[in-house]
């Protein structure tokens, strides 16, 4: 009887070692398989509303166009139906990524997140009562807070807006409306205030460029904010298009110097460059090239503004090159 027990024991044990280890080698499995899916995901492409599928019909709808700016940031546009009326929603953001179906970004001061599924995303403020501010962008009390899915074709370009880039910043009581559409062959540039006495209004050719961002700061604590524009040209060269309001009465263009014009910075440029603002600064970074092949080095220039005989203009108060 005590040899039958102690079978039965040890048969016992060693179904249960065995199953556990069957469970921990499955559950394994499926946590690699979860985490490959995830890694490979591919957020990029088209999502629509669920009125796309009825445009034919007259039904009015808006997309979603989602492209890779850098490895943790996403390009995030929204654009609806204007073939028939204006468009009802227009909006352009980067979103930083947060975790491995979420991106994020601020508007107007408020987090909004850009949730995606296996077929979809949704777009929504982090608090529910931040919810107006995506309302902003779209008119007939429309809001780009909805969830859109993903299609597998091209978007209607019989219907869809062709506003290239948008953008609206505000800052000291100063608003600024940024966009660049195509019209007759050329890419214009579009640029107006609003909360001036004497608003701003000012369209510009740029043919050539798309407009890749627009940032806007106090550069020169004046009280007063400037608006700095940038574009990239077909040899992946970067330019800055510059505006400082005066006293919060008027705007006038700031002078930026091109880079292939600097002698200070103009050797080993080859484009691939990326603008910002940063600490009251214009801040440039590019890789350095030498005999036209690019060497490990980048090189950071920080530009401050100064006041010229004309105009406001842009000077290098400072550049480095260092290792990747």
């Amino acid at each position: 009887m005590k040899n039958l027990k102690k079978i039965l024991f040890i048969t016992t044990m060693t179904l249960l070692v065995y199953s556990c280890n069957t469970e921990t080698k499955k559950q394994e499995k499926e946590n690699q398989t979860e985490q490959k899916v995830a890694e490979n995901v591919n957020f990029e492409g088209n999502y629509v509303n669920n009125s796309y599928s009825q445009r034919k019909e007259g039904y009015d709808w808006v997309a979603v166009i989602v492209s890779k700016e850098s490895d943790n940031q996403l390009k995030i546009v929204v654009r609806s139906r204007a073939d028939k009326k204006k468009p009802t929603c227009t909006f352009d953001i980067i979103a930083q990524k947060f975790d491995k179906n979420t991106y994020t970004s601020v508007v107007q001061d408020k987090k909004v997140m850009f949730r995606f599924s296996e077929n979809g995303i949704t777009i929504e403020t982090e608090k529910k009562e931040d919810s107006s501010i995506l309302s902003f962008y779209c008119s007939g009390g429309a809001s780009i807070a909805d969830t859109y899915t993903k299609i597998n074709e091209p978007l209607d370009e019989t219907q869809i807006d062709k506003t290239k880039f948008s953008k609206v910043l505000n800052l000291q009581d100063v608003g600024f409306n940024i966009s660049s559409t195509e019209k007759n062959g050329a890419t214009q540039l579009s640029i107006f205030t609003f909360g001036l006495p004497n608003d701003f209004k000012e369209t510009l050719n740029i043919n050539n460029q798309i407009v890749v961002n627009a940032e806007v700061d106090d550069l020169d604590a004046d009280g007063s904010p400037e608006l700095v524009v940038f574009t990239k040209d077909s040899s992946n060269k970067e330019n800055v298009y510059a505006y400082s309001v005066n006293n919060k009465k008027s705007m006038s263009s700031v002078y930026f110097q091109p880079t292939v014009e600097n002698n200070k910075i103009k050797i080993g440029y080859n484009g691939q460059d990326r603008f910002t603002l940063m600490e009251g600064n214009l801040v440039q970074r590019f890789p350095v090239f030498e005999n036209n092949v690019e060497t490990k080095k980048i090189r950071q220039v920080a530009y401050k503004l100064k006041d010229g005989e004309s105009s406001k203009k842009f000077e290098i108060s400072k550049h480095t090159d260092y290792e990747k």
